[in-house]
């Protein structure tokens, strides 16, 4: 094989992590410094660096309810991504990732990289305004501050939604006097 069908045989990935939320500016720091070493060491070339902020979870992970979510681009070979993972694995900020090949065969010279698009943000730490929901808030057993606001105006999103699939106080069983 020559050198220039190497060249063109990079590939393009993509990189989802989530942090805890409680990740120290110190932390977060030396994951990005890391990754961007692991990227360049094996040859890769980072091109997108997205902060996603503090969300909430679809399920908890590791007891946690809220991540903040870190997207990344680059360019390499099938090993970066084998050891890129293999780094977030040991990390203990780190609570999931998932990689995906986005495109096959990019030629990584002619990639142009703007240094604000591979730059990490860090996310401040959760304040006490942002209060955790719960249990009995979470299963419906406890009112949420919003739904007051919706009661107030008499408008019941269950009872329209119920209306509009045709299950009115007729559909659900109840029988008319005679």
């Amino acid at each position: 094989m020559t050198q220039t069908q190497s060249a063109g045989q990079d590939r393009e990935y993509e990189t989802i992590f989530i942090l805890r939320p409680t990740v120290t500016r110190e932390s977060s720091e030396g994951i990005s410094s890391r990754l961007s070493e692991v990227v360049n060491r094996e040859g890769g070339k980072l091109t997108r660096v997205e902060s996603w902020g503090r969300r909430r979870l679809a399920y908890p992970v590791g007891k946690q309810k809220r991540g903040v979510y870190v997207y990344l681009r680059y360019l390499g070979r099938g090993g970066i991504v084998a050891e890129l993972e293999r780094n977030l694995r040991m990390l203990d900020d780190v609570l999931k990732y998932q990689t995906v090949k986005v495109r096959d065969e990019v030629h990584a010279p002619s990639v142009e990289v703007a240094p604000e698009d591979v730059k990490f943000e860090y996310v401040e730490p959760p304040t006490d305004a942002e209060e955790e929901d719960s249990l009995a808030r979470e299963l419906g057993l406890e009112d949420r501050p919003d739904r007051e606001e919706h009661k107030r105006h008499g408008f019941d999103e269950e009872a329209e939604a119920m209306e509009d699939l045709g299950m009115g106080d007729d559909a659900m069983g109840e029988e008319d006097d005679e």
